[in-house]
């Protein structure tokens, strides 16, 4: 795997706030997609119900992290998950939830069904930090 593709995450972000999507997209800088719902995710991934558009295929392919919120409305952050998880294309991709809601039951819940990590929002540089070098680790990882 190319060590300067590895540099740039191609990250789709998941949210139903706008301001929330822009915080994601301004912290990992080069946030290469983004997504107002669930659907919309499953659409962009090739996942959705009309799964006719494989100009989609190759967006997804460079997809290497999702970031989603928990709440949102039509399909949760949890119902994707599960939805991305059940995709064999898709189900190596770490997903993260995110959410304002500290609900232990449900973070466990997320963490049970295959969510690479849970996060509190707002997010912090910190936050980001550490998805990063999960994101750098999970390259090279496969990369080997």
């Amino acid at each position: 795997m190319d060590v300067a593709a590895m540099d740039e995450p191609h990250v789709l972000a998941v949210d139903d706030n706008l301001i929330d999507r822009k915080i994601v997209e301004k912290l990992l800088k080069n946030s290469s997609c983004k997504a107002e719902n669930g659907q919309r995710a499953l659409e962009y991934l090739g996942l959705g119900d009309d799964k006719q558009n494989s100009s989609n295929d190759n967006q997804a392919r460079k997809v290497n992290m999702i970031i989603t919120d928990y709440c949102m409305p039509g399909m949760t952050g949890y119902e994707l998950l599960k939805k991305i998880k059940e995709s064999s294309v898709m189900k190596d991709v770490p997903v993260v939830i995110m959410s304002s809601e500290n609900v232990p039951t449900r973070i466990n819940k997320c963490l049970e069904e295959g969510a690479e990590m849970f996060m509190l929002k707002p997010l912090k540089y910190s936050d980001v930090k550490k998805l990063r070098c999960e994101l750098l680790c999970n390259a090279v990882v496969k990369a080997s």
